[in-house]
């Protein structure tokens, strides 16, 4: 929330969930994100879209992320973490104007797919 002059602007935790999402999908190494069986159940119960994988928690002008994704088999999963969390923290300050005080990572599983020109293997 940022209050101005103007007025209050409060940005939605799913907002905040979107472009985490999607900076979490554009980083190198990630192969998808992890809803996991609680998501699932979150989103039937609660009839809310949430974003896939990504849980926000919004309080006042800070934000707290927390991802769950699957790692490409072939790259080094604390690498491409720590790529993800500087990624996704960059995104959301720079769209929102929010603090994120912190980005959690849980690797739920490695997916293993058909090399192609590119990968890692390669290099």
């Amino acid at each position: 929330m940022v209050d101005s002059n103007s007025g209050t602007v409060r940005i939605a935790d799913d907002v905040v969930a979107l472009i985490a999402g999607l900076a979490a999908t554009q980083t190198q190494g990630i192969s998808s994100m992890s809803g996991g069986v609680a998501d699932g159940i979150k989103k039937r119960v609660s009839g809310r879209g949430n974003m896939r994988g990504v849980q926000v928690v919004v309080e006042g002008s800070q934000a707290s992320i927390y991802l769950r994704v699957i790692v490409q088999y072939g790259f080094k999963i604390n690498e491409v973490c720590q790529q993800l969390q500087h990624g996704v923290k960059e995104a959301v300050e720079i769209m929102t104007g929010l603090e994120v005080t912190e980005v959690n990572v849980r690797v739920d599983g490695v997916e293993w797919k058909e090399e192609k020109q590119g990968s890692p293997r390669e290099k």
